[in-house]
C-alpha cells in the first residue's frame, strides 16, 4: 500500500487513502476499477497513472453515442483486402483466390479491446481504458460485460484471441446514466469525490510548481465554496489548474473580487453559472 502510494505521488497523482486502497485491490485481485465521478477529479488520469508505474501501454476506448463492437473491438481493411485481390488476378491467381486469401489476421485492423486483448502476453498487462462508458449505449456495455468475464474474442474467419494473462481494466463513468449492476459487480468500484481543501492545494503546488503557497490555498477554498452553490457544471480539480496557471500568466499572486471575476469564465463553463456567482457575491469566494 504504501509503495503504491509513493509510486502515485512520483507520477504527480496524489491519491487520497481510500481511492489507493481500491487501485491496490483492482491490482492486486486482478479485477476492473470502476470510477465514477464529476468531470475533472482525475478519473482517466488514474489510468495514464498506472500505465506508467507499471511500465506498460495505455490503450485507450473513447466511448460515445452510438459507438458499435466492430468500432471497439476490430474491422476489416477493405481497401487492403481489395487492393490483394487485383494483385492475385493479375498474377493469374483471381479463379483460385479463397477466402483465406483475404481474411487472414494481415487484413484485421485490431481497435482497443482488441488491441488490449493480443497485447496481454508473455507477462505483460497493459492497461486498458475504457473512458465514459456511460456514454455508450446498453448493447455495448453488455458486449463488454461479456469480454471481461474471460477476455478472449472470437474472430469467425480466423478463430478465437485470448489473453494469456487479463490487462489491468479501468473503466470511468460521468455517470450520465447508469451503468448496470452485473458489470460493476464484475469490478471494484470507487467514487471520485471533489478532494479537500489541503489536498487540492497540495495538488496545485505540484502540478503548478512556481505558484506561492497562499494563492494555492485561496485557490482551493474557492473552488470548495464554488462547488457548494447551486450550478449546473461544478468545476473539477482541472478548472482549478487552468485557474492557477491562468493567475501566473495574469502575474498576480493575490485572489482578488475583481481578478476572480475577471476570470470566472476559466473555471465555469455556462453563463448561467457565471450569473448565479455574481448575484451570489463573489466576495464570498474571498477567504
Amino acid at each position: 500500500m504504501t509503495e503504491l502510494s509513493d509510486a502515485l505521488e512520483r507520477e504527480g497523482y496524489l491519491a487520497a487513502d481510500d481511492l489507493t486502497v481500491a487501485i491496490h485491490l483492482s491490482l492486486q485481485l486482478g479485477r476492473p476499477l470502476f470510477l465514477e465521478g464529476e468531470a475533472g477529479v482525475g478519473k482517466t488520469e488514474v489510468a495514464k497513472v498506472l500505465a506508467a508505474i507499471v511500465g506498460e501501454d495505455l490503450i485507450r476506448l473513447q466511448c460515445y453515442e452510438g459507438l458499435d463492437v466492430g468500432q471497439a473491438l476490430y474491422e476489416w481493411d477493405y481497401a487492403r483486402q481489395m487492393m490483394e485481390i487485383r494483385l492475385l488476378e493479375a498474377r493469374g491467381k483471381g479463379e483460385q483466390a479463397t477466402a483465406k486469401d483475404i481474411m487472414s489476421r494481415e487484413f484485421l485492423i485490431a481497435r482497443p479491446l482488441l488491441r488490449a486483448v493480443e497485447a496481454s502476453k508473455d507477462g505483460r498487462r497493459p492497461v486498458l481504458l475504457v473512458d465514459e462508458l456511460d456514454r455508450a449505449d446498453e448493447e455495448f456495455e453488455a458486449f463488454l460485460l461479456e469480454l471481461l468475464s474471460d477476455f478472449q474474442v472470437s474472430i469467425p474467419e480466423i478463430g478465437t484471441v485470448r489473453a494469456e494473462t487479463p490487462p489491468i481494466v479501468v473503466l470511468t463513468s460521468n455517470r450520465t446514466r447508469e451503468i448496470h449492476d452485473a458489470l460493476k459487480r464484475r469490478c471494484i468500484y470507487h467514487w471520485i469525490d471533489y478532494p479537500s481543501p489541503q489536498l487540492e492545494a497540495e495538488i496545485v503546488m505540484r502540478k503548478v510548481p512556481r505558484i506561492e503557497k497562499e494563492l494555492a490555498s485561496s485557490l482551493a477554498a474557492a473552488m470548495e465554496r464554488l462547488r457548494e452553490m447551486d450550478l449546473f457544471k461544478p468545476p473539477g480539480v482541472a478548472e482549478t489548474l487552468d485557474w492557477a496557471q491562468s493567475l501566473q500568466l495574469l502575474h498576480d499572486g493575490a485572489l482578488s473580487t475583481d481578478l476572480i471575476d475577471k476570470t470566472l469564465g476559466v473555471v465555469l463553463k455556462y453563463k448561467d453559472d457565471i450569473d448565479n456567482v455574481r448575484e451570489t457575491g463573489i466576495e464570498t469566494l474571498v477567504g
